[in-house]
């Protein structure tokens, strides 16, 4: 079955006691059971599992050619709950180019536990060959990465990872599983803050991981979430699986609109670079055009001018929204390094843009009468 159909019929089988086509929302904290605690309906209490959660993680399964899933409160919930599976002693490879919260835990939080983390360049694999050791037990992926949208090779990297006797998880925020599906390129877990474009409306939070297999980690990680209750709410599960049914027309759409900005962009004097694999001049182009469907939503650019002029475009769009956050249905943008904390890491001159659903043109329309008040 094609992911347009599993997006729409994943976890949306009728209900079985009325027949409703549109799946219930279960909201009780607990449910009844036997007098020596038999689970009469294969349910105890929402911390362990609830049958809402229940679809929208067999829905994610599908759509990712996984064979199992965990959602979470948040995307850095699902991150910092696979992270935390590693023992002490262990090494991470993460991006250079990375998500500033995947960078916070691994300056922060991980060393705490006795988990080291080492950035490299993974879009080149004799980088990342030449940085395993016998102590690194995961890589960790991001693919497009964020904001500079930089391609690494899923299927190289697992290979290293494999070979070293390490993991792969893949970070799949960007491209959703309509874009690509790294566990069928050899990846183990996939991860994804459905915050963004599954939930796509802005008005819910939350993440997940989906497991190759289902074997010990993802045991380990089911009970993990049990104890600590870093659990995902039914009514968030409900609104994020009903958003999956329309992931497959919004993706096309967000990467039609993308493909005009960047495509627009690129031609600017003013502009320096802009980061898109779907652009012929994207450096990891090659790649993203074999393990991706489409190129996704996310445009980032920088400007010759720098800081002031990257400023003075954020400040003169009218359309596209000063905003955290991405993969919504309005567009937004964010200069990078002024939300990246105290020590950011992004080029001054750097914005990234989520590219929504309004029309093509008028967003055309924004970027040209912003870039000319450069």
């Amino acid at each position: 079955m094609r992911p347009e159909t599993l997006a729409i019929h994943a976890g949306g089988e009728a209900d079985a006691h009325n027949g409703a086509i549109a799946p219930p929302l279960h909201l009780s904290t607990t449910f009844k059971h036997g007098p020596a605690a038999e689970r009469i309906a294969g349910y105890e209490y929402q911390r362990e599992g609830n049958p809402t959660q229940d679809r929208f993680e067999s829905a994610l399964t599908a759509l990712e050619s996984g064979a199992a899933a965990l959602v979470y409160g948040s995307g850095m919930a699902a991150m910092t709950s696979a992270l935390e599976l590693l023992p002490a002693g262990s090494e991470v490879l993460v991006p250079q180019d990375c998500y500033a919260g995947l960078r916070s835990l691994g300056e922060e939080f991980l060393p705490e536990r006795g988990v080291r983390v080492r950035a490299v360049d993974q879009t080149d694999a004799h980088a990342v060959a030449a940085a395993m050791t016998p102590t690194v037990k995961l890589i960790w992926a991001e693919t497009p990465s964020n904001p500079q949208l930089r391609i690494a090779d899923i299927a190289a990297l697992a290979e290293i990872a494999h070979q070293g006797g390490a993991l792969l998880a893949v970070d799949n925020t960007f491209a959703t599983p309509l874009l690509q599906t790294p566990l069928t390129l050899g990846a183990d877990v996939v991860m994804h803050s459905t915050t963004k474009y599954m939930g796509g409306h802005s008005d819910v939070m939350g993440g997940a991981l989906v497991f190759a297999r289902r074997d010990a980690l993802f045991d380990k990680a089911a009970h993990r979430r049990h104890i600590t209750g870093n659990i995902l709410a039914p009514f968030s599960s409900w609104l994020t699986l009903r958003g999956l049914r329309s992931l497959p027309a919004r993706m096309a759409w967000h990467c039609a609109n993308a493909r005009k900005v960047a495509e627009f962009l690129a031609e600017q004097p003013s502009v320096e670079t802009v980061y898109w694999p779907g652009l012929a001049s994207h450096r990891n182009h090659r790649i993203a055009a074999v393990q991706m469907r489409d190129f996704g939503g996310m445009v980032s650019v920088t400007f010759k001018g720098g800081r002031d002029a990257a400023l003075a475009f954020a400040g003169a769009v009218q359309i596209f929204t000063n905003a955290t956050s991405l993969g919504g249905v309005e567009s937004l943008i964010e200069h990078r390094a002024s939300v990246e904390g105290p020590n950011p890491v992004s080029p001054p001159g750097l914005l990234r843009l989520s590219v929504g659903l309004e029309h093509g043109d008028d967003l055309l329309d924004d970027v040209k009468q912003a870039i000319a008040r450069i």
